[in-house]
């Protein structure tokens, strides 16, 4: 009888995967806590989360019970003209923590979508209006998703590269780096003077795809007070640094003046469904509130608002607001704290820095190519000590479920400095 991974290799076609180069897929048949068990009995350590989605670990008996409750209840509705009490429960719980004056929830299916579905409203927000501002804001280096929207407003890379000639035209402001942020700063106001941008979006405080690049909540406040100044539409793309990656329950509420709309996702039901959500302001949903049907937003899903994975989404909720799940997420912090003062200054690495619960070492490398050997010689280096790790070109970061030990982490921060000790430092290239 053939493994599920020989099956897999017959018929599946994996995401961000050189299929010639990774023929085989590891086969992960049970979830617990933090780990993740394979088809042979290995057990490997999570320490990103499976693409930052997971919370409280994986198969939490909390969430599979209220799914099990709900999906034996009432599985799926439409959404158009029709809704039901999950959907309704999750909005209103929503728009009780989000930063801001959030007052309307839009459901979408995935990070991507939240992010495509904010960026139609604030175009046809001004077009309603009866107002010219067709030009979007981005940081150089954005990730923001892979539909065509979201790839627009992400930065020129080799995500993109194949659909370059396809993207609508967006203007890109220099990250903040901490020797640049004044610069990237008066970039912005240089083009919101133009008057003519419709809205800036932001990944608040971490830029994840990008390399976990790291930037102030100071920053994070001059731009959007700037674009309130000029009258520009702000957009927090949350889908990553949500529900307490950062610290705080959102990244944005770090700081005073608040988007006009907030996109989330990941997180969201803990991991275990996709749902994509977009927040948004009365302001925003009243120019789309009117009996001319020219105005009203044309965007849906099959599966929006699905009751099962609402359901899924708040008894994740009622995990994040315990404080227990405040607790553990300290712990990691200052875990994290005293690891990264421990191993800051090796000679493996060029940069060290932290946000929340979120650690990301740099190594130093010939090149920053996403692309670069070491990226897959650090892969499989960790894959070998049993840790889920998904290098970012020469960047190692943890990015751990809440639900993660003290020790778990030690035996992850013992595997990251065992791997710089055995790296060559002209290059990180781990000797034989």
């Amino acid at each position: 009888m053939k493994t599920i991974k020989e099956r897999d290799r017959e018929v599946i076609w994996h995401p961000y995967t050189p299929m010639k180069a990774w023929p085989e897929a590891i086969a992960i048949v049970k979830g617990e806590g933090a780990w993740l068990i394979d088809e042979d009995g290995d057990r490997y350590l999570d320490a990103i989360s499976s693409w930052w989605v997971n919370l409280h670990g994986h198969s939490h008996p909390y969430i599979a019970q209220k799914v099990s409750e709900q999906v034996s209840t009432l599985e799926h509705c439409i959404f158009a003209g029709f809704t039901h009490e999950p959907a309704v429960r999750l909005a209103e719980r929503l728009l009780e923590i989000l930063p801001g004056e959030m007052r309307r929830i839009f459901y979408s299916d995935n990070g991507s979508t939240a992010v495509e579905v904010a960026i139609k409203m604030s175009l046809q927000y001004w077009k309603n209006k009866g107002i010219k501002k067709k030009k979007l804001v981005a940081l150089q280096n954005a990730y923001h998703g892979d539909t065509f929207g979201a790839m627009a407003v992400s930065g020129r890379s080799v995500f993109t590269e194949a659909f370059a000639d396809f993207l609508f035209d967006v203007v890109f402001i220099p990250f903040p780096a901490a020797a640049n942020s004044s610069e990237s700063v008066a970039a912005l106001e240089n083009i919101l003077k133009q008057g003519d941008v419709a809205a800036f979006i932001v990944e608040p405080l971490v830029q994840g795809s990008a390399g976990m690049c790291m930037y102030t909540p100071d920053v994070l406040e001059q731009y959007f007070a700037l674009c309130r100044k000029y009258n520009a539409l702000i957009i927090a793309d949350e889908v990553m640094t949500g529900f307490g990656r950062t610290g705080p329950l959102f990244a944005s509420s770090q700081v005073n003046t608040t988007p006009d709309m907030i996109c989330l996702s990941k997180g969201l039901t803990g991991g275990s469904m996709p749902l994509g959500v977009t927040a948004c302001t009365l302001d925003i949903f009243d120019a789309f509130y009117d009996e001319d049907r020219t105005k009203m937003l044309y965007h849906g899903h099959s599966f929006t608002a699905n009751p099962t994975i609402c359901a899924a989404a708040l008894a994740s909720l009622d995990l994040l607001l315990e404080e227990n799940c405040t607790e553990s997420r300290n712990m990691i912090i200052d875990a994290h704290q005293k690891f990264a003062a421990a191993i800051r200054g090796h000679s493996a690495l060029s940069d060290t820095r932290q946000t929340g619960t979120i650690l990301a070492f740099e190594l130093k490398t010939d090149t920053a190519s996403y692309h670069t050997s070491i990226r897959d010689v650090m892969y499989r280096f960790f894959l070998s000590k049993k840790v889920i790790m998904r290098p970012l070109g020469g960047i190692i970061y943890i990015l751990p479920p809440y639900c993660i030990s003290n020790d778990e982490l030690q035996y992850i921060y013992a595997c990251i400095r065992e791997f710089l000790e055995t790296a060559v430092l002209n290059g990180a290239t781990p000797c034989a």
